[in-house]
């Protein structure tokens, strides 16, 4: 039994890179990151429609099989469905690629999916340096970085694409703390010779309706700075991945 489906784009060219997908949108999450647009989802799911995945699958997509390269599972927090691999399964066997957004939290369910080969592409959110104090204020709940650590550490391990994400906030991320980020990011890698370079791209707060109605007047960064950023982060890593328009 798959989880329920509170929200769908048909098609999207921003949220798998690359790709063009259809997005799903999975409720409820364990974090309550205060920043987070998504939050009728996550605290009010029912009040949404819920969406027959079986509609998805034969009406909507069904004269866009031919260009749609693959269907994005976000939410909410994906993971937290007991019913995840079964919505995976289903639509692998419809025909479609799958990517997954998580924010790290289920290692164990992580590993899981990438053995069974139920995701092609998966794009963690990291909230933090990893240290408890820093991700416990942007995760909005305490969440030990062990946790965190072992989901960055499967991913970079794991045969199918990955990029590590994170959204920056002014007055809970420094500048320091995303380049200390990159650092520990690059760091985890280099343990691991023969993982894929990791990548992180930075997006920016959107302060139109957060979780926190605190966060309506903090004044994100200029796309000038999250450039200069981004371009810093992609040196300490080693790599050059472009700043994901959307997220």
């Amino acid at each position: 039994m798959h989880p329920p489906i509170k929200g769908f784009i048909e098609t999207s060219f921003l949220d798998w890179p690359g790709q063009i997908c259809a997005v799903i949108f999975l409720p409820y999450c364990n974090l309550r990151c205060p920043y987070c647009h998504n939050h009728q989802l996550v605290l009010k799911p029912d009040t949404l429609e819920t969406i027959s995945l079986e509609a998805i699958l034969e009406s909507a997509l069904g004269g866009l099989k031919d260009w749609i390269d693959g269907i994005c599972i976000t939410g909410g927090e994906p993971t937290i469905h007991r019913g995840l691999p079964d919505l995976l399964r289903k639509i692998h066997e419809a025909g479609f690629k799958t990517k997954l957004d998580t924010n790290g939290t289920q290692p164990e369910i992580l590993h899981y999916l990438i053995t069974e080969k139920l995701v092609d592409h998966v794009a963690m959110d990291v909230k933090a340096p990893l240290n408890d104090a820093a991700y416990a204020r942007c995760a909005g709940v305490f969440v030990p970085v062990s946790i965190i650590k072992e989901s960055i550490e499967v991913l970079m391990a794991a045969g199918v694409p990955s990029v590590f994400r994170c959204t920056v906030t002014p007055t809970l991320l420094a500048e320091s703390d995303v380049y200390l980020l990159a650092e520990q990011l690059k760091d985890l890698g280099a343990v691991r010779p023969a993982a894929s370079a990791p990548s992180l791209t930075l997006q920016n707060l959107n302060p139109a309706d957060p979780l926190d109605p605190a966060f309506k007047n903090v004044k994100p960064f200029t796309e000038e700075a999250l450039s200069r950023m981004q371009d810093n982060v992609n040196r300490i890593l080693g790599e050059h991945s472009k700043k994901h328009p959307r997220e």
